[in-house]
């Protein structure tokens, strides 16, 4: 399985400067988070740097690689295109850099989305994607002081601003979003209402 440098000195040559300087942000609060919230630190490094690994690669690359794993993609190629680098990203790992950890590549593939069923670790990728350090837009610096004391909660907040977010724009809202919003909330408050 490729180390966490492995993967750094992949992601520098493979990313924009900005992008790798996101990921650098993101694997930072990943850690911070899994130390927090008691995650390996080691699974969310690695996740970290591997979540925007085909964020850059053209639409044609990704299909291509749905297509060449049709298996492991499942449905990745019928989903809305701003979210297929993440499918991308954990078929990439899984296939080309060794990793074989499961908790790992979910949390790769769904940190655009969320899913049903959370980890822990997805929850911290996703939250350490969407409030990393050069995140400006006002709710950034609130995610990441809710996300250092509550995991679920800042997950309702985070998953319902995105889908507030797309909505705004006139996007489809991504299916795993919603089932991941309805299923947050119903756990985290039951029949009271949050």
């Amino acid at each position: 399985m490729i180390t966490v440098e492995e993967a750094k000195r992949l992601a520098k040559r493979n990313l924009s400067a900005k992008r790798y300087e996101h990921t650098c942000n993101v694997k930072k609060l990943a850690v911070q988070l899994a130390k927090q919230h008691g995650a390996d630190e080691q699974k969310a490094a690695l996740a970290a740097i591997l979540h925007d690994i085909a964020k850059e690669m053209p639409k044609d690359r990704l299909l291509q690689i749905f297509e060449e794993n049709a298996i492991i993609a499942g449905n990745a190629a019928k989903r809305e295109p701003p979210v297929w680098h993440g499918a991308a990203a954990a078929i990439l790992a899984q296939t080309k850099y060794g990793v074989d950890d499961e908790e790992i590549l979910s949390a790769v593939r769904c940190h655009t989305t969320g899913r049903v069923d959370m980890t822990k670790l997805d929850k911290i990728i996703y939250l350490a994607d969407m409030a990393s350090s050069e995140r400006t837009y006002p709710e950034a610096e609130m995610l990441r002081r809710h996300a250092m004391k509550d995991l679920d909660k800042t997950m309702i907040e985070a998953l319902g601003l995105s889908i507030e977010w797309l909505r705004e724009k006139g996007k489809a809202v991504d299916e795993e979003t919603l089932l991941a919003y309805a299923q947050q909330r119903a756990q985290y408050y039951g029949g009271k209402n949050g």
